[in-house]
């Protein structure tokens, strides 16, 4: 299921805009005239309500039911409490409650057949087969009392605080009810899990054969998956309906379309006949009007991606580069009405070192964060998403190097060491001079006295020679 496994980056900002989004300022078309006492349109993943009537009025739950049931029974298994291999025996006391026996038309299920968890469960859901939803509540809890306290309590649990469980089956009740906000909460969170998309999405399922009986061979009663009927949707991917005299006709289903996912709940529609006296279950079609509707004004759009390049900032000692790109680090991705233009966004770019007036040096890593971007439009703000850089940029080794004699020399204590170094260096040119000058004189006074003394011996030479 493809909104299962979209990426976590993906933003969905407005759950709480049902009213907005149907509103004249969305350019929406209002969905008109739905047949049925309640009903409920909402997108899955975000929760936005996109259409609902009455939706928190309360409604026999009838077969509805059914969807607790299997809820219950699928997180047994996937916490381990059970296996979809187990074998379960058909009691006495599972057809306590029961006023009659399965869906008609089927093969009941008699005390001490033997049936396998998973085949009691598509039973139980695709088969409509009453007995079977007893049997998994005996098998989980001991007792089909236990089962309906443990789905109180799930429903409590999830806020849903208008339903109320009587039966795990569905047969009718005065005390067991919900509502079109209820079971969506309940439907969405059953969809969470695989198995139980797996037996909801299921038209079509054989059992296994068993001591007193051949397999059964189940239809579903949701006929929007039969491809060869009249009431087949392609984006349907599952759901249930429900055919009461009390609760009349009523439908949960969810549909799938370019990564849009929609839950649907009618409750209390009817039939109608046509001029060629055939019947029109209007729970079906309700439901896949409502989707068509949905799909024809709503859609996921992406305002701002991670991939993109909103932003180029100047890097100052770079190497090879001068300046460096900025993407977003997360997308926004928005559940709009189709008429909005992407354009009516308003992108606020932030640098952090345009506010410091400082300028981006050098070095500068993948990821760093660099800004920000604020995704507005008419005046709300949707989310503000950090800027981080593209690509790493490494610094200059030159500009390094004299990045650190900079940084060395520009503390309190170098300068006061630099000025000691030129004092020092200034006294000991000063001594060398001094040593320079007296050693020059010396020098030329030797050099006198040694010329007077050759001078002498020469005179005294040449009056020797006179003599």
């Amino acid at each position: 299921m493809t909104h299962f496994k979209k990426i976590i980056a993906v933003v969905l900002l407005i759950p709480a805009l049902a009213l907005l989004c149907m509103g004249p300022s969305m350019g929406v078309s209002r969905f008109e005239n739905v047949v049925a006492m309640s009903a409920l349109l909402a997108e899955v993943d975000s929760g936005t309500v996109l259409f609902e009537f009455n939706m928190r009025r309360r409604h026999p739950a009838d077969e509805l039911t059914k969807i607790m049931t299997l809820l219950l029974a699928v997180t047994a298994i996937e916490n381990g409490e059970a296996n979809s291999t187990d074998t379960v025996v058909m009691t006495e006391s599972a057809w306590l409650d029961l006023n009659s026996s399965s869906a008609a038309g089927s093969n009941p299920i008699n005390p001490g057949e033997e049936m396998t968890l998973i085949d009691l469960m598509y039973s139980a859901y695709v088969g409509n087969i009453s007995e079977a939803c007893n049997m998994i509540a005996e098998y989980l809890s001991g007792s089909v009392d236990a089962f309906v306290e443990r789905m109180n309590i799930r429903a409590r649990d999830m806020g849903c605080d208008d339903t109320h469980f009587v039966n795990t089956h569905g047969q009718h009740n005065e005390n067991q009810y919900t509502t079109a906000r209820d079971l969506f909460i309940i439907f969405r969170e059953a969809m969470s899990s695989p198995l139980f998309v797996e037996i909801s999405s299921t038209y079509r399922y054989t059992t296994g054969e068993t001591r007193s009986s051949e397999p059964r061979r189940l239809t579903s009663a949701n006929s929007l998956l039969n491809q060869n009927g009249k009431y087949y949707y392609r984006h349907c991917i599952a759901g249930i309906p429900s055919n009461t005299y009390e609760g009349r006709l009523s439908f949960v289903g969810m549909a799938e379309s370019d990564g849009l996912s929609l839950i649907s709940v009618i409750l209390g529609s009817d039939e109608i006949m046509n001029e060629d006296e055939s019947y029109d279950l209007r729970n079906l079609t309700e439901t896949r009007r409502l989707f068509e509707w949905g799909y024809a004004n709503f859609g996921i759009r992406s305002i701002i991606s991670s991939t993109e390049l909103v932003a180029r900032v100047p890097v100052a000692h770079g190497a090879g580069a001068d300046f460096v790109n900025l993407r977003p680090e997360s997308s926004i991705e928005l559940l709009l009405d189709n008429e909005i233009p992407i354009e009516e966004f308003v992108r606020t770019i932030r640098i952090y070192s345009d506010e410091n007036d400082e300028p981006l040096v050098a070095p500068i890593e993948a990821g760093d964060v660099l800004g920000e971007v604020t995704i507005s439009r008419n005046g709300f703000e949707y989310d503000t998403i950090l800027l981080v850089a593209n690509t790493s940029i490494e610094l200059h080794r030159f500009e390094y190097i004299r990045m650190q004699v900079a940084e060395a020399l520009s503390t309190p204590m170098a300068r006061n060491v630099i000025i000691a170094l030129v004092i020092l260096v200034a006294a000991y040119i000063a001594l060398v001079i001094r040593y320079n000058v007296i050693r020059s004189k010396r020098l030329s006074a030797i050099k006198k006295a040694k010329d007077k003394l050759i001078e002498e011996r020469q005179t005294q030479t040449s009056k020797d020679e006179f003599d």
